[in-house]
């Protein structure tokens, strides 16, 4: 289905998509929903304070990459703890499991083609698993087969990986020399060895502008991920991108409607990467409104807004692509 239309929606029509988009929600999920506050950024509202340890994001390159994105630099890996070697990671690993960490999301710096060196660090890892059990989520990059397939022998819980749906984008903003086939063959490949997936897709990362995303969509629908995050563009300082306008809530909302209807029984939220202050409130809000399952360091308005519509409201300090487990546990109790 073409859902074109969708982007140039006017206000009325987008109510009426948002109103569909949430009762195809509460079909397949019922009214419940969960926020997250993982470990890297402090939270605290009056509904929830999140904890200073139990999963935080770790750099396997430091502060490290390859790519220097446009929209990045790598100023984000600077916001991870750097475990550079895998004796690193493993001892730093001990040490966040004795503060009391129930997981980690492993993550860094790309290599000039598009992945991460993680072959390096799989026998540190499967360590960590045995020894620890810690849930481990990976943000893998452009991943080979031979890749995936050691990652499901070491066990890790899921891999996360960005989705780009424009060539284009690739080239510019990532100054990157793969293709969106490469990103599909990705997807593809962690599936095919079974690994739980969890696809992101960044809204506005085309300077601000939408840009394949809709194709990014299309590409995750064909893999039966095990969830969904929708993550918006915004200006990081000190990048090359600090003075680009993010995409207005309503594009992000309706991004977060189009991959509702394409995937209506797949587990979806909202991330933590998008635009703080009015835009995030507003972003937020209308999140709930499509019945998203799950929302990243959410506002207290979308949090209000959901108790008065019925739902049954938890709270985590995990990743919200904890969310692939949450909403069965949640049922069961």
């Amino acid at each position: 289905m073409n859902f074109k239309w969708l982007l140039e929606a006017d206000e009325k029509e987008f109510e009426v998509a948002l109103k569909k988009a949430q009762t195809v929600s509460w079909r397949n999920f019922g009214r419940k929903i969960r926020f997250y506050a993982p470990s890297f950024v402090y939270y605290r509202t009056d509904y929830y304070c999140s904890s200073p340890a139990a999963f935080p994001s770790i750099s396997i390159t430091g502060s490290s990459c390859s790519l220097k994105c446009k929209h990045c630099g790598g100023i984000i890996l600077n916001t991870m703890y750097p475990a550079n070697s895998p004796e690193e990671l493993v001892k730093l690993c001990i040490d966040l499991k004795r503060k009391g960490a129930v997981g980690c999301l492993i993550s860094g710096g790309c290599l000039p083609d598009g992945s991460l060196p993680l072959e390096r660090f799989m026998d540190a890892m499967e360590e960590i698993k045995r020894d620890l059990g810690l849930t481990m989520f990976i943000h893998t990059g452009v991943v080979r087969k031979d890749v995936a397939k050691q990652l499901k022998t070491v066990g890790i819980d899921a891999a996360l990986i960005d989705i780009i749906g424009s060539d284009e984008t690739i080239r510019e903003v990532y100054s990157l020399d793969v293709s969106v086939s490469d990103y599909e063959n990705s997807l593809r490949v962690l599936h095919d060895v079974n690994i739980p997936t969890v696809p992101h897709v960044l809204v506005g990362l085309h300077y601000g502008r939408l840009k394949g995303e809709l194709q990014a969509l299309k590409i995750i629908a064909r893999y039966n991920p095990s969830a969904v995050i929708i993550i918006a563009f915004m200006p990081i300082r000190g990048t090359m991108m600090e003075e680009i306008m993010p995409p207005m809530p309503s594009v992000i909302g309706k991004v977060l409607v189009a991959a509702r209807f394409m995937m209506p029984s797949i587990p979806l939220a909202l991330g933590c990467m998008r635009p703080r202050g009015i835009h995030r409130t507003e972003t937020d809000v209308l999140a709930v409104k499509a019945g998203v399952n799950g929302i990243a360091f959410p506002a207290e308005d979308a949090i209000r807004l959901a108790e008065s519509l019925g739902y049954e409201v938890s709270f985590s300090s995990l990743c919200c692509s904890q969310i692939i487990d949450d909403l069965r546990k949640q049922g069961e109790n």
